[in-house]
């Protein structure tokens, strides 16, 4: 009896709990809701694109040159600004040859002029009184021409033993020391000019779409013509600098290697010689910011917002999405520049969307400048 009691309760005990949970109300059913996705978008507006042409380039002087001795000799006097680095004056002696062989022979070169000279009065003395024939008159004043010609000749090989160059410059390199026997053609250094620096710009075919460069037939008689303004930079210990030029040629071919076309940008006096500037040295790697061309009525997009090459997500007067291809003609590192197939006062999304697809709905935000 005592285990049909104990059996009998757990039966009420089940019914029970089953009783009391079918007679518990069922908890409310919440509605899920969809939201539509919310994206930040631009209202396009017409502006005139002033365009940047971006490039880069190393420093070289506008001329340079290698010396060499025009005669031979030992040198006997080196300036102490013949050293790499020093800076010199226009026609400022740099070294000297040995000159005693050279004085020599324009002595030597004189004096036969003076002895042609009388031999040639003599002979048209007696030419004119019919003393001597034409022939002879004629030899005589041939051999005064040769010993005049030789007189020239070594004054030339003595002016020859001053090395010096007429600008005003910078030497790169020195080859030969004190002492030291040279022949004509010996190399003996290298110099530069410091009144103009030039850097060479390349140009890709796209580039050269957006930059007004000279055409050959605007070369002055100097080889140079005005072009567009460069901004050329480069960090100097530690900092940003800037220095003003000029593109004022172009070298007219096409790099058949890397299919570039160069410019050549011009910095006057460099090393700031004759001004309070910072010194821009030949060597130095710059970036160069190039005046382009101007545009009228172009729409400018975040050039993060181009799907693909050309593909733009517009929104319709329902905040439904629709994509569309544009004409893209330059973009930047910041922005992708359209001049069709998007007008003033439409909307685009600036947000990413994964599966962005025409007509999907979304929530708009407008993004802040």
């Amino acid at each position: 009896m005592r285990i049909l009691t104990i059996i009998a309760i757990f039966v009420f005990a089940v019914v029970g709990v089953w009783i009391m949970g079918s007679l518990r109300p069922d908890p409310p059913k919440k509605e899920r809701v969809e939201l539509d996705p919310l994206v930040q978008v631009i209202v396009l507006e017409a502006m005139t694109a002033n365009f940047e042409i971006h490039s880069q380039g190393t420093v070289g002087p506008r001329t340079e040159t290698t010396l060499s001795a025009e005669v031979s000799g030992t040198i006997t006097e080196i300036s102490p600004k013949f050293v790499a680095g020093g800076i010199f004056r226009a026609g400022e002696v740099l070294m000297r040859i040995d000159p005693t062989n050279y004085d020599v022979a324009l002595l030597q070169a004189e004096a036969l002029v003076t002895q042609r000279q009388i031999e040639y009065d003599g002979a048209k003395k007696l030419q004119s009184q019919g003393y001597r024939a034409e022939s002879e008159f004629a030899s005589a004043a041939a051999a005064l021409a040769t010993a005049k010609a030789e007189r020239v000749r070594a004054q030339r090989n003595l002016e020859r033993t001053f090395i010096r160059v007429p600008y005003e410059g910078i030497v790169r390199s020195k080859e030969t020391d004190l002492g030291e026997f040279v022949s004509a053609g010996t190399r003996l250094g290298v110099v530069f000019a410091t009144d103009f620096a030039e850097i060479r710009l390349p140009l890709t075919d796209l580039d050269l779409a957006f930059v007004d460069l000279p055409r050959a037939t605007d070369m002055s008689t100097t080889g140079d013509a005005a072009g567009p303004s460069v901004v050329l930079s480069a960090i100097q210990k530690g900092r940003n600098t800037e220095w003003p030029a000029k593109i004022v040629r172009t070298e007219g071919v096409v790099d058949e290697r890397s299919r570039v076309t160069y410019a050549v940008a011009r910095v006057a006096d460099p090393y700031q010689l004759h001004g309070s500037g910072i010194p821009m040295p030949v060597g130095t790697f710059v970036a160069a910011t190039i005046q382009g061309t101007v545009a009228e009525n172009m729409i400018r997009v975040p050039r993060g917002i181009v799907r693909g090459t050309n593909e733009i997500v517009f929104l319709d007067s329902e905040d439904k999405v629709a994509i569309r291809n544009v004409k893209i003609v330059r973009t930047d590192s910041d922005y992708a520049f359209i001049s069709s197939g998007a007008s003033p006062g439409e909307r685009v999304v600036i947000t990413v969307l994964e599966s962005a697809i025409d007509g999907l709905k979304v929530r708009t935000k407008e993004a802040s400048d």
